[in-house]
């Protein structure tokens, strides 16, 4: 069983997503006078008002290593680390003196998470609410199967250049309230084989080499009392 005991845990957590390096981004200024924030924005934010476009006409910025983004009119931007709340402040901020109503629109386009080994739907998946929990992905990926090892599900995130490596129990509840039930961009989940799958693996080519020893022995010793 999932969470078990559940109801002995609570937690009040907002999660946001943090800006990384490699991060592909949009951002589009508004105003109420569009002819203000226009040297500001990549695209005509008036194009934005006919859905039927979708996002063949965004164009993106790409965080780069140091964490910056190149923006119009201002330049390099460090954007890289922060929350996304703190980033739409951030460039708030700079364009006061220029735009005093700016509104920010900050959108993470590749956000997206991993889930591999003993679920039904290994895969790569994108995630267009920017916010994602672990159980979550888990049912994206079609659930665990019967060999997955419900007490050892590995996630690997990077941050800031650095990966790390968490084995989470998610038979406990507690697990909930840590900083690994919802995702970041770009987590890798692998569900371990439960020893049974291990077992099967392992025994599996040795009976077959064992029994085509036997096999050949039989022939041999068929042949030569003939």
């Amino acid at each position: 069983m999932y969470l078990q005991n559940a109801n002995s845990v609570t937690t009040t957590e907002i999660y946001e997503p943090y800006l990384q390096p490699n991060d592909v981004i949009s951002i589009i200024i508004s105003s109420e006078n569009p002819e203000i924030v226009a040297p500001y924005n990549l695209i005509d934010v008036s194009l934005k008002v006919d859905e039927s476009l979708g996002n063949q006409n965004i164009q993106t910025y790409i965080i780069d290593k140091n964490g910056n983004i190149e923006f119009p009119i201002i330049g390099s931007i460090k954007i890289g680390g922060l929350p996304k709340s703190e980033a739409i402040e951030k460039i708030k901020t700079i364009l006061k003196d220029h735009v005093k109503d700016a509104v920010v629109n900050l959108r993470i386009l590749n956000f997206k998470v991993s889930v591999l080994g003993e679920v039904a739907k290994p895969n790569t998946y994108t995630v267009n609410s920017e916010r994602i929990t672990l159980l979550e992905a888990l049912s994206l990926a079609g659930d665990l199967t019967i060999y997955g090892n419900r007490k050892t599900v590995m996630l690997i995130r990077e941050k800031e250049g650095n990966k790390e490596i968490q084995k989470i129990d998610i038979t406990k509840p507690n697990f909930i309230s840590s900083p690994y039930y919802y995702l970041a961009q770009n987590d890798v989940i692998y569900v371990e084989p439960n020893k049974t799958r291990v077992n099967s693996a392992a025994i599996g080519p040795n009976i077959t080499i064992g029994i085509s020893a036997l096999s050949l022995i039989v022939t041999i010793i068929a042949l030569t009392t003939k």
